[in-house]
Order: C-alpha cells, then sequence, then structure tokens
C-alpha cells in the first residue's frame, strides 16, 4: 500500500482558518473542485418550500428519486443505486466484491486504495505516464491485466490529471475484464464538466456489460456536497439486489431526496454550469499555457494539472503564496507518481479565476 502523505482537502477549510488565521469565510477553494455557481436558485427556493418534509420518512425505495437519476443519466430505474454520497457506494460496492487484489489507474483519489485495504484486499497501481500528458495508454494496460486482478478502478474524468477515456476505448478495456472476470468500477464524478459527455460516460454500456459499475455523485457539478447524495449505475441486477440488501435503509435523508428531483430536471443550471466552466476552462488554458515556466495538460474536467518549470519555485510555495491571498489551491505532491512540482486548481467565476491566475504569475 502506497503511503499518503498529510494535505490539505478542498474541504479542510477549518484547518487553514486553524493554521494560517484566516476566517473560512474568506478563503475561496479552488481545490474543492466544486461548481463556482453554488446551488441553483429553484433548488433554494424549493427546499425553502418543501422544508416539512423532514417530518416523515422518504420512501424507502427512492422511486421517484431513482426515476429522475435514471431520465438524468440515460438509463432506467432499475439499474440505479441510491446512496449517502458516491463514497458510500464506493465502500459498499468493495464489501461486497472484497477483491483480493485490485488494479487502480494513478495518480488518483486515495479513497479507492483504502477501502480496498480495509477488506483485506490489495492494490496494483497502473501509473499514467508523464511522457504522454498523463493519457491513458488503452493497449499497454489491456496488456498488464490478467486472472490474477479482481477489479479494476478508473476515475474518468480522472482526478488530478483532468484526463479522459473515451467510451470506445472504454469497450476495449472492458471486452478484456470480461475474459478475466473482472470487474470494472469506473467514478465518473467529473463527467458532467466534460466538453462532449456522450463521448466519455459509460452509462450507455451498462446495458451491455454486467461487470461494469458507474458512480456519480451531486457534490460537484451540482455544488452540493453536504447534501451527500450519490448513486451508482449498473446493469448488473443481481449486484444492485445485493447492494440495496447491504445498505441501511433511509441512508438519504427527505430533503437530499426532495432536492434530488429538483436539480437533475434543472435544464437552465445545467446549461449555464457547461457554459461557464467552458469559457473559464478554455480561458485559463491560455493563460498558463502562455506561460514558460511550467507546462500544464489538457483538462477534461473542471479543474487543470500544472506542473511547475521555474527552478525555486515549488508547489508548497505556490500554496503558501496564493493561501495568504484568501486562495487555496491543491499542493499534488501527495498524489502517488506525483512530486512538488505539480499544482491542481479548478475554474471558479472569472474574477476569482483572474486573482488566483495573477496570485500565480507572481512567483511564476
Amino acid at each position: 500500500m502506497l503511503k499518503h502523505k498529510d494535505h490539505f482537502h478542498g474541504s479542510d477549510l477549518e484547518k487553514i482558518q486553524a493554521e494560517y488565521g484566516i476566517r473560512k469565510e474568506d478563503i475561496t477553494s479552488f481545490s474543492a473542485n466544486v461548481n463556482p455557481l453554488g446551488i441553483s436558485p429553484r433548488m433554494r427556493e424549493t427546499l425553502i418550500e418543501k422544508i416539512d418534509c423532514v417530518t416523515s420518512y422518504p420512501d424507502r425505495e427512492y422511486a421517484s428519486l431513482r426515476a429522475c437519476i435514471a431520465a438524468y443519466a440515460g438509463t432506467v430505474p432499475e439499474n440505479v443505486v441510491v446512496g449517502n454520497g458516491s463514497t458510500e457506494l464506493i465502500s459498499l460496492f468493495i464489501q461486497l466484491e472484497r477483491p483480493k487484489k485490485a488494479m487502480i489507474i494513478g495518480p488518483t483519489y486515495s479513497e479507492y486504495e483504502r477501502e480496498i485495504s480495509l477488506e483485506g484486499g490489495t492494490s496494483l497501481y497502473y501509473p499514467l505516464q508523464e511522457k504522454e500528458d498523463f493519457r491513458l495508454d488503452v493497449e499497454h494496460l489491456c496488456q498488464k491485466l490478467n486472472e490474477t486482478v479482481d477489479l479494476l478502478v478508473i476515475c474518468n474524468p480522472n482526478n488530478p490529471t483532468s484526463t479522459a477515456v473515451s467510451k470506445a476505448s472504454m469497450r476495449r478495456i472492458l471486452d478484456v475484464c470480461k475474459q478475466y472476470d473482472i470487474c470494472v468500477m469506473v467514478d465518473e464524478t467529473y463527467v458532467e464538466f466534460a466538453p462532449d459527455v456522450k463521448a466519455i460516460s459509460c452509462v450507455p454500456l451498462t446495458h451491455y456489460y454486467n461487470n461494469l459499475v458507474i458512480l456519480r455523485g451531486i457534490s460537484k457539478f451540482f455544488a452540493a456536497p453536504g447534501l451527500r447524495l450519490g448513486y451508482a449505475v449498473t446493469g448488473n441486477a443481481d449486484l444492485v439486489k445485493r447492494i440495496n440488501t447491504q445498505k441501511n435503509p433511509w441512508t438519504i435523508n427527505s430533503l437530499a431526496a426532495v432536492a434530488g428531483e429538483l436539480m437533475f430536471t434543472d435544464t437552465d443550471y445545467i446549461r449555464k454550469t457547461r457554459e461557464l466552466i467552458a469559457r473559464e476552462r478554455t480561458r485559463c488554458v491560455r493563460e498558463m499555457r502562455a506561460l514558460p515556466t511550467v507546462k500544464i495538460y489538457e483538462p477534461v474536467a473542471n479543474f487543470l494539472l500544472v506542473k511547475i518549470l521555474k527552478e525555486g519555485v515549488d508547489a508548497e510555495m505556490l500554496f503558501e503564496h496564493a493561501i495568504r491571498h484568501g486562495l487555496m489551491i491543491r499542493n499534488c505532491s501527495t498524489f502517488p507518481f506525483l512530486d512538488n512540482r505539480f499544482i491542481r486548481f479548478c475554474f471558479m467565476s472569472p474574477g476569482k479565476n483572474d486573482e488566483l491566475l495573477g496570485c500565480l504569475k507572481d512567483l511564476l
């Protein structure tokens, strides 16, 4: 198991406040990768109107919520499992599968490895290559898969590289995994930010592959990490039944269920989010690419991975400089296969992005 150093997570604003004496209200987190629009006005109004729903238990089957999710994601309600954030579903799935040996595409989110370890399994990382700009070499990966691997984990688009595997390439991976009886868990937390969601999302493939599980949540795109609502999509009816049997009832509170039914149909909010991220992604990439002291990796998600090329400047220095201005970026030295030359930041409002770009240019 790789050792993961302590770091400031995008949600660790209380720790930042204590460490630097900056009020958390005055910190703009470019590390959390959350939609800068915040929750939609429609959802805010609806939650106020529906506040009395907390006096009743939610529907144990969450039938209406699952129907809304299915319509939004492009599947059928029978293939949808809901949970208390995607983290709960990751944990439940791994508890049920109990993989002895998992392969994880890295660098990526450390929670996958942690959950596998808790269930007594071991994790083998397949490292994305910097020389390939952290894009997955699909054929090389397929050559590394064999009958000793039980589970393949892919974050798509990947955090922190912001690279993605196409749906067509994922078919090739799934075919090989099917041959070796390998289950594939794809975390699509950031897929809705991609320029072409249909080219990346594997949800349609769940109709053809019963060894595939897709995980999503509302924390990032819908800016609602506090509601703790996640969902999984799989065409494996037996797995759906096992997860629903294993998980506790009513893990999603009434307000989160009401909000979920609304947010997946809020087409105006979805459109505005995609337009804002597309504009700011293009602009921030252009400005960062103009700097000779950094290398950037073409982003698909709502965040950008940057390599520092300037002598005498590292990720810790940039983090310290930015946080003193109330701007929190991610020092990526804690990710496997990255070091103190890498930072990551997400795209916020145009004004905030200008602040951060100016702040980074001070040292770069």
